[in-house]
């Protein structure tokens, strides 16, 4: 259970890495299915909760945008104003949406692009699985409203797509206003 995982169980020191931002190509690219076990991929793992934790306002971090085409990402919506179910800090590594529903828009913003948010639609009830770094154990996640909202974004950076590819135009991006 996901309950019973922490990014201690990586037993790695995460590095705080940069954040590559829009239109690096490795934002558009579909990221590789990885393997949970590799000590590459915990690293990485650790890295992304690192990198996550020291930026500001940021909610999720998926590989891609630390400049590695992978199918992982880090997620704590934990302090989010808006969270509604929650289940904490974790990583997943090649996450599936299992089913979706209740689509409603709402704005995003992206530390891959920094200076926009833009209103998308996304689905306020999801499950998703996928397998926990460092472990072969599959999991699987039932949440809804923000949390909801976040996995759909990182899953979306590991398929190469950013929250600019699912607003209905420009009339749906706005400069950002505040900076965290």
């Amino acid at each position: 259970m996901i309950t019973d995982w922490s990014p201690d169980a990586l037993s790695a020191p995460g590095n705080v890495l940069e954040v590559v931002r829009a239109p690096h190509p490795v934002l558009a690219m579909e990221g590789a299915v990885v393997d949970p076990l590799d000590p590459a991929m915990i690293q990485l793992a650790a890295d992304l909760v690192a990198t996550m934790r020291v930026s500001p306002g940021c909610v999720g971090l998926a590989a891609p945008q630390v400049g590695v085409a992978a199918q992982m990402f880090s997620l704590d919506v934990s302090a989010h104003p808006k969270t509604r179910t929650c289940h904490g800090v974790f990583v997943l590594c090649n996450a599936i949406v299992v089913e979706a529903s209740r689509n409603e828009k709402g704005r995003e913003g992206c530390m891959s692009v920094p200076d926009f948010t833009g209103d998308v639609k996304r689905a306020t009830r999801l499950t998703v699985s996928g397998v926990l770094p460092g472990t072969t154990e599959s999991v699987t996640i039932t949440t809804d409203a923000f949390e909801a909202r976040a996995l759909q974004h990182e899953i979306d950076h590991c398929s190469g797509k950013l929250f600019l590819d699912r607003v209905a135009g420009a009339h749906a991006v706005y400069p950002r206003k505040v900076y965290q």
